[in-house]
Order: C-alpha cells, then structure tokens, then sequence
C-alpha cells in the first residue's frame, strides 16, 4: 500500500510518503506498525489495546475521524494512496500524536453524580426502563473522535473556553436522565448548567458527532436533541415556569 503520513509537531510538518506491505485482515494500526519497524521507527503514533475499547489510536484516515485499530485495509481503495493524519481539532504533539488535554479539562467542569441521601452504594434501585435510557451513554470509550469532527470546535478555536463539546453534553444528559442523580436537591440545575455553562445552544445537531462514533452511540438523536428540548421546555413552557415558580414560593 502506499501510505501518506504526516509527519512534524508543533512547529510545523508535512506529508511523507511511504510504500509499506500490507496483509489480509489487517487494519491501519498493523501497517502504521509495520512502518514504524521498517522504515521510520521514529514515528510517533499513540495506541494502548488493538481492540477498540481504549479510544487511543485517534487520527483521520483519508481526512475521516478514525480509530487506526478499527479502519480495515481492506475497506479503503487499494489503488489510491492512503493518507493517515492526526486528529485536526486538537494541537499535534508530534506526528500522528494529538494534545487532547482540552476533553479532560471540560471533563472536570462537568459535576458529577450526585448521589441520593441516605441511600448508600449498593442500595441503589432503578427500573430498567429508566436505566436503558441512558444506558447507550455508558458505553463511550473517550476517542474524542466526536469531539474531533464537531466544526464547533474544528473551525473555531475562539468557541472552546464556552462549548464542552459533543462528549461532555452526553455525559450531562446522562447525569440529567439519572433517576436518582440528586443535583436538584443540591441546587444543581443540569439543565441550566448545559445551556449556561457547557453552551447547548452551540449545537446545530448536524449528527457528525453520531457519525463518527465507533460504538454507533446515538449522541445527536437520543442525548443532545431531548437535551435540547428539555431545557427550552424549562425556559419557555409557561405551565413549566408557572409550577418552578409555585414551588419556589412554597419553599
């Protein structure tokens, strides 16, 4: 195969072209290695257990958002050359190696579980109907390929200190569709923080987050949309207004 890579780091880089063997039932990741082993064992390429479970090996194969441990050699044109580069929304440490340090940031500005008084682990109960809302959510494995391809972020860095970004909304509608998340009795409003705090509005449910999503998460449809609609119901359902403001008084 002929494989384009982008070699460089901060200070600027390009595209190197190789010629590398590739073998039946192989994926991007094996012929990355191969290159590494025979012709640029310098190149820098981040990756952890082959199996798409650890989110590491994120770049963009012919200019797509990919895991290089998921992409088959075999699913891309054999006679074209094949361009690996790194993921563009995040700043290039060296070669094929991203500084994802911005998801971890807007991780931590997330508030976490709230777990319910005097309830103690282990004695939790939910319906299952209630836990397969946002069971799918569970299953991110933090690529941050969705949070890659959001043009939000891609094309304007200016938006990153306001938007948390595709990943980090799911996670907050998690946390809201949580039956026993107690936040509201802390006076932690979700719903509120992810419109005011992690900019909602910023999304325009172009879906290429979901698209993207290795483990076919459904972000855009079943976490950032009903995300969406339950803060404009808290904002402008007037019955939703008129029963916040009632409760307020009595308390």
């Amino acid at each position: 195969m002929r494989l384009r890579v982008w070699r460089g780091d901060a200070d600027g880089g390009g595209l190197a072209e190789f010629t590398v063997q590739a073998h039946e039932g192989e994926v991007v990741l094996d012929v990355i290695h191969r290159l590494q082993a025979t012709q640029a064992p310098d190149l820098a390429v981040r990756w952890n257990c082959k199996a798409g479970k650890c989110g590491s090996c994120g770049a963009e194969v012919n200019g797509r958002p990919r895991l290089l441990c998921m992409t088959r050699m075999s699913a891309l044109p054999r006679d074209e050359v094949i361009t690996v580069t790194p993921m563009r929304t995040f700043p290039v440490i060296r070669d094929l190696v991203t500084d994802v340090g911005f998801n971890y940031g807007k991780a931590r500005e997330v508030p976490a579980f709230v777990p319910p008084e005097g309830l103690a682990p282990g004695e939790y109960r939910m319906a299952q109907q209630d836990v397969a809302r946002s069971q799918e959510f569970r299953k991110c494995i933090e690529c941050f390929l969705c949070q890659n391809v959001c043009h939000v972020i891609r094309d304007h860095d200016d938006n990153k200190p306001a938007f948390a970004g595709p990943r980090f909304l799911m996670r907050i509608a998690e946390l809201d569709m949580h039956p026993l998340d107690a936040a509201a009795e802390q006076d932690l409003d979700r719903r509120a923080g992810a419109q005011e705090d992690h900019g909602l509005g910023y999304c325009n449910i172009t879906k290429c987050c979901t698209e993207v999503c290795p483990e076919n998460i459904h972000i855009t449809d079943n976490a950032l949309i009903p995300m969406k609609e339950r803060v404009a119901d808290r904002k402008y359902d007037p019955l939703v207004w008129l029963g916040r403001t009632i409760r307020r008084r009595r308390g």
